[in-house]
């Protein structure tokens, strides 16, 4: 059986068939860090990351690109409460987030584009939208207009007189049109912004993956994907603005993971049951996390409790415990005659699991299946044979032993610093990590900013964020700045807290 996966345009599950069989190119909206991430984004990336590891596991190069959203009106505003840059915002929740990515072994993207170094191909696609009359420039912007595509709707299933039900026009805004939406939004004071052919502003959200996504892996490609809530109205704009301007489809399949709630209700702050991510994991292990959420469809609504939890760690300490039992018996024990193709049966069931819409709760079933009998390895093909194959499959759904020790190696430690008469708390994920010539890039970077002489790269580390904490506490957000780029050139990145920072090591 070859790979089929659920195309959410066409409704159908359908043969995948790459457009290059060189390389399939995939497109993931990723994250807008102007908040914690929450669970809800780690299904969908973990899903994401299962397909990608397949997708080579099947002998393809893949080309997996996953954005930033990192300008938005929360970060915006978020800096103005807190006297601090924008900038700075979205760097303290992604180093964040980039840390829960990987205590869930999610893989890094190949490559990771940011709105803001996008700014020059999105004004070019404003203006050849314009030009062809499919978007307009009002008082406060330029827009979409939704009139203009006559397949709108079609990614949604909606349609475009029930979507202008209850459709408003916010005050402020100029559009012609309920459905309309921004493109280009001008300039107000105190905010960031570019200079456009129409005026100072920033792009509205839905630009920026057309842009983005057309720049990497032009059109069409062979995946899109995103969380269900992205269907309506992120995606559908995103196909209206492209496919207004490039051949269709602007992706052959577009994938999309369910929604996520607790204990049967929609997470929120309001109701009292959100959590940051990063909080979470310090709480259960990672590894169970990925679990449970593989022994449900991708494209299921899920419900995360406690319970649920607590049986998806029970699960994996039995899936790890059957691989290590393989791994340490001799083969052939008391001299019993092995059935080599017992184990081909479990391999042709796992994999045509995972074929048919990567169906990740069939093919974890076949691994309980296989640890059921694990105490019986001769009837599995052999332990040796058994625990390569079983290493094989946890490492497709990125529960492998192997990363599970990764993991671990990358481990937290802490110290404190002095900022004037405060103290702070600095700490340190992945120290041991640090690259041999840390100190010496850093010098190069930031002159005499900063004493690191004879320092060790740990504590060259420390000593530049706690400078960073001192220059934003003292306001020279420049010299903050400064300071984090300096420390991102060698792998480092800094989540800011109240009481101090945690600086996180990328391996």
């Amino acid at each position: 059986m070859s790979l089929r996966l659920y195309n959410s345009r066409t409704r159908a599950v359908e043969p995948f068939v790459p457009l290059d069989p060189a390389c399939v190119r995939v497109y993931v909206c990723g994250l807008t860090p102007s908040a914690e991430a929450h669970l809800g984004h780690a299904r969908s990336f973990m899903f994401f990351d299962v397909l990608r590891r397949y997708l080579v596991q099947m002998g393809y190069r893949v080309d997996f690109v996953r954005n930033v959203t990192d300008i938005d009106d929360r970060s915006i505003r978020a800096g103005i409460e807190q006297g601090v840059s924008w900038r700075d915002i979205v760097a303290g929740f992604y180093a964040s987030f980039q840390d829960s990515m990987r205590r869930l072994h999610v893989l890094d993207p190949d490559r990771e584009p940011r709105a803001t170094e996008y700014i020059a191909e999105m004004l070019a696609m404003i203006v050849a939208l314009v030009e062809r009359r499919s978007a307009y420039v009002v008082g406060d912007g330029v827009y979409f207009s939704v009139s203009s595509f006559a397949r709108y709707g079609a990614l949604s299933g909606r349609n475009v007189d029930e979507l202008l039900v209850g459709a408003r026009i916010a005050p402020g805004e100029e559009k012609r049109d309920p459905l309309d939406f921004a493109l280009w939004k001008f300039a107000k004071p105190g905010e960031p912004s570019w200079p456009s052919p129409w005026g100072d502003g920033r792009p509205g959200w839905h630009i920026e993956c057309s842009a983005m996504s057309h720049a990497l892996l032009g059109e069409p490609f062979d995946i899109h994907g995103g969380g269900y809530d992205l269907i309506f109205p992120h995606h559908e704009n995103e196909i209206a603005k492209s496919e207004s301007l490039y051949p269709a489809p602007m992706a052959n399949v577009w994938m999309h993971g369910g929604l996520l709630q607790f204990d049967g209700k929609k997470m929120s702050k309001s109701l009292g049951n959100f959590e940051p991510l990063a909080a979470l994991l310090d709480r259960h292990d990672a590894q169970a996390i990925r679990l449970l959420f593989l022994q449900t469809g991708y494209r299921k609504p899920m419900n995360f409790t406690d319970e649920s939890l607590d049986g998806a760690t029970t699960g994996l300490r039995r899936l790890l415990a059957a691989y290590d039992a393989l791994r340490t018996v001799p083969a052939g024990p008391n001299g019993a005659a092995v059935d080599a193709g017992a184990l081909a049966v479990y391999r042709t069931r796992f994999f045509a699991a995972l074929d048919d819409d990567l169906n990740t709760s069939g093919a974890v079933s076949v691994l309980f299946d296989l640890a059921a009998a694990s105490g019986q390895p001769q009837r599995v093909g052999g332990p040796s044979a058994a625990a390569a194959f079983m290493h094989e499959a946890l490492g497709v759904l990125g529960i492998s032993p192997s990363e599970r020790a990764h993991v671990a190696v990358a481990s937290a430690s802490a110290t404190t610093a002095k900022v004037g008469e405060a103290e702070y708390r600095i700490e340190r994920r992945g120290a041991e990590l640090m690259p041999a010539d840390a100190v010496e890039r850093l010098v190069r970077s930031i002159g005499d900013a900063v004493a690191l002489d004879e320092l060790e790269p740990q504590a060259a580390v420390d000593a530049v964020v706690s400078a960073r904490i001192a220059a934003k506490s003292a306001k020279d957000f420049a010299l903050a700045d400064r300071f984090r780029k300096a420390l991102a050139e060698i792998g480092v990145t800094v989540a800011d807290a109240k009481d101090g920072a945690t600086w996180t090591v990328s391996v």
